[in-house]
Formats: C-alpha cells, structure tokens, sequence
C-alpha cells in the first residue's frame, strides 16, 4: 500500500495534548478521513438513487422491498 504526506495545521495545544495522551493522531485523521469519505459517497448515491427514482413509475417503498429480497437471493 502506498501512502502519501498530509500537511495540516493544528493548534499547538491540541497537537500537544494528543501526545500527551498517547493518542496516535495519523490513526486519528485516518479514521476520520475514511468515514467522511464513506458519508460524502453515501450521500452522493442517495442523490442519485432519488433523481433516478423520479422517472420510475414505482414507490420508493417498493423499490427498496425489491433491493432487500434481491440481496437475500444471492
């Protein structure tokens, strides 16, 4: 796995205070990159399940049904 630099700016006392506390602060930003991540493109495909929903002649409720019963078939 390649990896890349990040160079962010924190205030001193934040930074000081982690590592005080041993708290391992790349883990930190990581983790939280990843998960904003994961919300940003889970919002993304909302908007886009949602726009195409407006040309289907079928309820949302109905949709979803079928997606879950699909799922459980594999």
């Amino acid at each position: 796995m390649s990896t890349a630099v990040l160079s962010i700016r924190v205030r001193r006392e934040l930074k000081e205070e982690a590592e005080r506390l041993g708290i391992n602060i790349r883990a930190v930003v990581e983790k939280a990159l990843e998960e904003e991540i994961q919300r940003v493109r889970q919002e993304k495909f909302k908007k886009v399940v949602e726009e195409a929903l407006k040309y289907v002649d079928i309820p949302v409720d109905e949709w979803v049904k079928t997606v879950k019963e699909s799922r459980f078939e594999r």
